[in-house]
């Protein structure tokens, strides 16, 4: 079966801090997140080299949304390359530069350059939360088995 495709667009405001890079941009249609790209030329040692990378954008998230900073799934396999607070979050109330924390789990050096993708970001949005505290919780099929206990392999 072929779902309709129901979409949605949000405008965002958006502050470019640099002019000579591009605004995130969907890399096709249907994407679920956009791509962040690097402000700066940045070099990542090998096995654990990290650094806090600017992507030359500040946004305003309306309230009831967060953004979620993620990995390229093409750096990681190629380079060893991920983002380390996967996913990172930006709150609603941030208005600062989007800076993602990138790490090298590779053996070699890798130099990330101005323009390049080094994230994703994508928008969700949430429901704060009222505890409710309980005496007991309804149930359900799997119960109580802990970490793994699906069955799947």
């Amino acid at each position: 079966m072929i779902y309709p495709l129901v979409s949605r667009v949000l405008d965002l405001p958006v502050l470019r801090l640099d002019p000579d890079l591009p605004l995130p941009a969907y890399a096709r249609d249907g994407d679920a997140g956009v791509d962040l790209v690097a402000r700066e030329d940045v070099t990542l040692a090998p096995a654990g080299g990290r650094a806090l990378v600017p992507t030359g954008i500040a946004i305003a998230l309306p309230e009831g949304y967060a953004g979620f900073v993620q990995p390229r799934s093409g750096l990681a396999f190629k380079h060893g390359i991920t983002v380390l607070n996967s996913p990172g979050t930006i709150d609603a109330d941030y208005r600062g530069e989007i800076g993602v924390l990138l790490i090298n789990h590779g053996a070699q050096p890798f130099t990330v350059e101005h323009g390049e993708r080094i994230a994703q970001l994508v928008l969700a949005r949430y429901e704060q939360i009222q505890w409710k505290e309980t005496e007991n919780l309804p149930s359900s099929d799997r119960g109580t088995g802990g970490f793994g206990s699906t069955g799947t392999r």
